[in-house]
């Protein structure tokens, strides 16, 4: 197995564990730290993070050129896009759906999802996945494997920080992943430039080098 796999599963573990806890059940109708979306709808989307990955390999290899995740990133339409684009009205539709048997049901499938996962995802070979979203590429499994170690590791610290709890403490090669993607990002957003200043030299750096 592929050392990403083994990061995201262990990721996909904590983000399972966090679900579950009795903050979230607590706070589910509230708001999050995100705007425009609920807990339950923040929690439905953490756990599509999981729910993804067998979906995907269930599906054909695709046979859309396959390209580069930096590649991907370059190429989508919704970084940076405004909150009521239709593609992130979908994303929070979909997380309210994805969540709208309540937050012990979600806990239990994500946890359901992550031993089968534990299974499944070594076993699985090599390939190239797509989404029906996307343009006409697609790329390769451990590539959206790390995606989703992003969007587990942004959202885990969000849906923490939005029913206050800690940060769920995570293995240092999966932060320093997800930091490295996002880096790239951020420096195709912002410039070289922005981005030096952002890590050197506060007195003149830009007000943000967000990457998403």
């Amino acid at each position: 197995m592929t050392q990403i796999r083994e990061l995201y599963l262990t990721v996909a573990a904590s983000a399972a564990r966090l679900l579950a806890s009795p903050q979230v059940a607590a706070a589910w109708q509230e708001p999050s730290a995100l705007p425009k979306l609920s807990v339950q709808g923040l929690a439905g989307h953490l756990a599509g993070q999981i729910f993804f990955i067998p979906q995907m390999l269930a599906e054909p290899v695709p046979v859309e050129e396959s390209i580069p995740i930096h590649e991907y990133y370059a190429r989508v339409s919704w970084i940076g896009s405004d909150l009521d684009d239709p593609f992130n009205v979908f994303i929070r539709t979909g997380g309210e759906q994805e969540a709208a048997d309540g937050p012990a049901a979600l806990a239990a499938r994500a946890e359901a999802t992550v031993r089968e996962l534990r299974t499944v995802l070594p076993a699985a070979p090599d390939r190239t996945v797509r989404r029906p979203t996307w343009g006409p590429w697609s790329i390769s499994l451990d590539d959206f494997v790390t995606s989703r170690l992003l969007e587990l590791v942004v959202h885990s610290d969000d849906l923490a920080h939005s029913v206050g709890v800690p940060t769920p403490e995570l293995p240092a090669e999966a932060v320093e992943t997800v930091v490295d993607l996002l880096s790239r990002i951020a420096l195709r957003r912002h410039g070289a430039v922005n981005v030096l200043r952002a890590f050197t030299r506060a007195e003149r750096a830009p007000a943000s080098i967000a990457a998403l």
